[in-house]
């Protein structure tokens, strides 16, 4: 679907859907339990409806109870018989999904064959396959499909932890269901460290206790533990805030509701830089552990005075666009100057004067664009406008009911 934008700033009340990485989080713990959980605000998006998909083929169930509750009945940590053909599990287009279920697999069903689509299985998978070939667990990745056979065991695992904390995250799910504690053991310094953090929330909200570094280097200790069932909300997403937060940073009168002051989520983090990118003058912000703000935060970024520098943003790469690229691309696009670097995007503030931007398949170029478009001098078209249901389903729906006018091409 393209569309066109008309230039005009938002204005209202808007309350962000809820947190597509909790969701997965909960959903999954609920899966792993015995008996029945009810995971509450859960926003249907396609990388949440991959994650059900697969817990279904690992044997759990689900219902929707109500609009946005869902009930989940649990496998108990149920493992596989030998001899039982492996489950296929469809991660769609969902990053998380595939890298928090590979090693679930493993641990409850003795592996399993994962599909995906767009860059998916492009995206590296390198620490779990090194992993799993010291563990002497089989791996081959052939046309869009891996697969992964064997038991996962006790013992020590290495992980490098600068290049997705989803790799320890899935470590953390699946290692409670084995027979003997455990311990991961970063190798190197670890980003996005409050992804973790909402793992181990998850994990405590379960009835299962991971105990946390308290310095660097030092291990994560997982003892055996049964998943309980449990009934959990999923808070209001401050990943998909920060889009709201670029709107009003462009002119926009809006207020924001519903979202978590004490969370945990990392991209709360939005909000000092927000507060940094509304005054003149140049900036450095280092993206490593916040790799999801980019796009909304290059567009605060378009229309202030000063050169913006984002840093240690290597891992944007391979998102579900080259984010680097494409976010270079889309602002180039509307009259603004950005130039992409091996890990860094530099942005010189200027003015937003329209055009036509490739949405490029990724969620959140498209949303960043709608919204640079509310501060463009001439109308935004933007290919592919559909990506967006990725994680935010209605947010075109709610872009138009702030004010936003949309014309499909």
């Amino acid at each position: 679907m393209d569309i066109q934008i008309t230039p005009r700033h938002l204005s209202g009340t808007v309350t962000p859907p809820p947190s597509k990485s909790m969701a997965h989080r909960l959903l999954i713990a609920a899966a792993l339990g015995s008996g029945i959980s009810t995971v509450r605000g859960v926003a249907m998006s396609q990388d949440v409806e991959a994650t059900l998909r697969c817990l279904t083929a690992l044997g759990g169930r689900w219902r929707e109870t109500a609009p946005g509750t869902l009930e989940i009945t649990g496998i108990g940590g149920r493992r596989s018989t030998p001899g039982t053909a492996l489950p296929h599990l469809d991660c769609g287009e969902s990053g998380s999904t595939l890298r928090f279920f590979l090693p679930i697999a493993l641990a409850v069903a003795g592996g399993g064959v994962f599909t995906g689509q767009g860059r998916l299985m492009a995206r590296p998978q390198g620490p779990y396959l090194d992993l799993f070939r010291e563990k002497g667990i089989f791996c081959e990745q052939t046309d869009g499909t891996l697969t992964v056979r064997g038991t996962l065991e006790p013992g020590e695992y290495h992980l490098p932890g600068n290049v997705s904390s989803q790799f320890f995250t899935g470590l953390l799910f699946a290692l409670p269901l084995l027979d003997g504690p455990s311990t991961i053991v970063p190798t190197t310094a670890v980003e996005s460290w409050d992804y973790i953090l909402m793992t181990l929330d998850a994990l405590t909200g379960a009835g299962v206790t991971a105990a946390e570094p308290h310095t660097p280097g030092e291990a994560f200790r997982v003892c055996p533990a049964a998943y309980q069932p449990f009934d959990r909300t999923v808070e209001a997403d401050w990943s998909q805030a920060a889009f709201w937060y670029a709107a009003i940073a462009l002119g926009s009168q809006l207020e924001l509701t519903g979202l978590n002051a004490f969370s945990v989520q990392g991209d709360m983090a939005v909000v000092p830089h927000f507060l940094r990118l509304t005054q003149p003058g140049d900036r450095e912000i280092d993206v490593s552990g916040i790799p999801d703000l980019l796009p909304p935060l290059a567009v605060m970024a378009a229309v202030r005075s000063g050169t913006t520098r984002f840093v240690n943003a290597a891992r944007l790469r391979m998102k579900e666009s080259d984010r680097l690229e494409t976010t270079a691309a889309l602002l180039t696009t509307l009259g603004v100057s950005a130039q992409a670097g091996p890990d860094f995007l530099t942005v010189q503030g200027g003015a937003i004067t329209g055009g036509t931007v490739d949405g490029a398949n990724d969620h959140r170029i498209v949303m960043a664009a709608a919204i640079a478009a509310t501060a463009s001098s001439s109308p935004v078209t933007i290919r592919g406008a559909e990506a967006v249901k990725k994680s935010y389903p209605d947010f075109w729906e709610v872009y138009q009911s702030l004010g936003g006018v949309i014309h499909v091409l």
